[in-house]
């Protein structure tokens, strides 16, 4: 007979092999389960330059309008942080407000694609983590205005995260530019087969889908160079909305009285010349837009032919609004109103149910979070400002909160120099029109507290020697005709101040998770 220190010792032997097989079984079941499905989405963004959605710029997205937002969610309030490209652009890859990200325009020495820029905040970019979670990444289009130029580290240069690398060196061109093609310089002529840059970088990305590994999740960020200037629509839209002009409403033509002093020198009425200018620009605008719409459905048809549309997120949005017209200013960016402001923004994908309308508030530092959110990242480890909004189109996968305001900022570009063609404006002014009506100065430095819950409010102070204030209620006037600076309850002006100083100094968490 055994004794009994053998029996237990054989005992513990089989209660071992038992213990080790359900941990093998539970490990086989969740490898099967793995394989089958639960596999991370893929992401593909559209991100456009300079289309605004106050003034139509959605209305020649006829496609796009169905493929994306009619199959999933349109966000109604979607903003950006700052209405120029480089720094909103910076916001998007960072989800970070500018007074942290540092870039404040579109020249190097304000940080654009610096090196500084480099070294710091582009290295926490959201392409990098997404890179740590195995994704396959793909850029193709305009990145940020200094990109590729000798002091950025010219096109050799790749930007942290992207194994397929295909970016326009410098500012917005449809023919006769450059790319870096993962590092290598790559020109183009003024072919409209071979060159027409939002056809090109639809194409390539149409060959990386098909090469891709399917094992391993993809993301896919487009950046035509529509709706910016110089407005170079294909051959076969030059002729489209030929009898459109800009929309006439709201602010348009009107003086900019009670605002701040770049606002108040435009000449009122505004010249034939200038209208007809800015109408102009408005059609070309529209026409090269068309040529994004066939972009989305040749993404959206390829998705589907490689059977991944289901399991793909796509979004649709700009790096910032425009305005043509408004208050007198023929054409551009830069200012607080709606008009530069607001953004379109479209999302389908898994989870989204469609036709959707969301009301709440949603903003360009939003999306690197979000991105992060659906590739399954602990958001609580990234020292992002946004917050993922997953939880607004999809409620049934995430649960989530609403910010009750947020910010806007911007910094003023000027010249040390009289322009010499307009000499009596003296310094400090840039991007002037020939009749001296100029769209941006030193001291057009200003930040906002943008309300949209309790009430619809915009309240914004300048960096100026008058220590400028505007501010407008939205629901009575939502062309922002009024400032209502000295109609307002002076304790709600104090808590706006308050709540202002602390979102310019807002970090992280402390950016949305507001209580004040």
């Amino acid at each position: 007979m055994a004794s009994s220190g053998v029996r237990d010792t054989r005992r513990k032997g089989r209660q071992r092999r038992d213990m080790c097989g359900a941990v093998l079984f539970t490990l086989l079941l969740c490898v099967l389960r793995c394989a089958e499905g639960d596999n991370p989405s893929n992401i593909v963004v559209i991100l456009t330059d300079d289309q605004d959605v106050e003034l139509g710029g959605m209305t020649p997205m006829k496609k796009a309008r169905s493929l994306i937002g009619d199959a999933g969610a349109y966000f109604t309030n979607a903003f950006t942080v700052a209405p120029l490209c480089c720094p909103s652009r910076s916001s998007i890859l960072t989800g970070r407000y500018p007074h942290n990200h540092g870039v404040r325009n579109n020249s190097l020495t304000g940080n654009c694609s610096s090196p500084a820029w480099q070294k710091g905040p582009e290295s926490l970019a959201f392409p990098v983590y997404l890179n740590k979670q195995l994704y396959q990444t793909f850029y193709g289009g305009k990145y940020l205005n200094q990109y590729g130029k000798k002091e950025a580290g010219e096109v050799s240069y790749i930007p942290p995260g992207w194994d397929q690398w295909h970016a326009l060196v410098g500012d917005s061109k449809y023919y006769n530019y450059s790319l870096s093609v993962n590092g290598k310089e790559e020109q183009h002529g003024d072919r409209h087969d071979q060159d027409y840059l939002t056809d090109l970088i639809a194409n390539r990305s149409l060959e990386f889908l098909d090469k891709r590994s399917p094992q391993r999740p993809f993301f896919v960020m487009l950046a035509p160079p529509a709706a910016h200037s110089p407005w170079t629509a294909a051959p076969e839209y030059e002729g489209a909305f030929n009898n459109t002009t800009a929309p006439r409403d709201g602010s348009f033509n009107k003086p900019g009285k009670d605002k701040h002093w770049l606002l108040r020198q435009p000449l009122n009425p505004m010249s034939p010349n200038s209208i007809k200018f800015l109408d102009d620009a408005f059609r070309k605008r529209w026409q090269t837009l068309l040529s994004v719409d066939d972009l989305v459905e040749k993404v959206v048809k390829k998705l589907m032919d490689l059977q991944v549309l289901n399991n793909t997120y796509i979004f649709y949005t700009s790096d910032h609004g425009y305005h043509t017209g408004q208050f007198s200013l023929p054409i551009g960016k830069r200012h607080l109103y709606e008009c530069d402001i607001r953004v379109p923004l479209m999302v389908r994908g898994p989870g989204i149910k469609p036709n959707q309308t969301l009301r709440a508030p949603v903003l360009n530092i939003d999306l690197a979070p979000t991105f992060l959110d659906i590739a399954g990242f602990n958001l609580s480890t990234v020292n992002m400002d946004g917050q993922s909004f997953l939880h607004h189109m999809a409620p049934s996968l995430r649960n989530g909160t609403t910010r009750p305001y947020f910010l806007v900022e911007h910094t003023g570009e000027g010249h040390s120099d009289s322009d010499p063609a307009c000499p009596k404006l003296g310094p400090g002014l840039s991007h002037c029109f020939p009749d001296c009506i100029c769209e941006d100065a030193f001291n057009n430095t200003y930040a906002c507290v943008r309300m949209l819950t309790d009430k619809n409010l915009q309240y914004c102070e300048f960096a100026d020697s008058e220590s400028f204030v505007e501010v407008y209620d939205l629901t009575s006037d939502p062309h922002q005709m009024e400032n209502i600076l000295k109609k307002v309850d002076p304790t709600l002006l104090q808590t706006m101040n308050q709540r202002l100083i602390k979102l310019q100094s807002c970090e992280g968490s402390t950016c949305w998770n507001t209580k004040y």
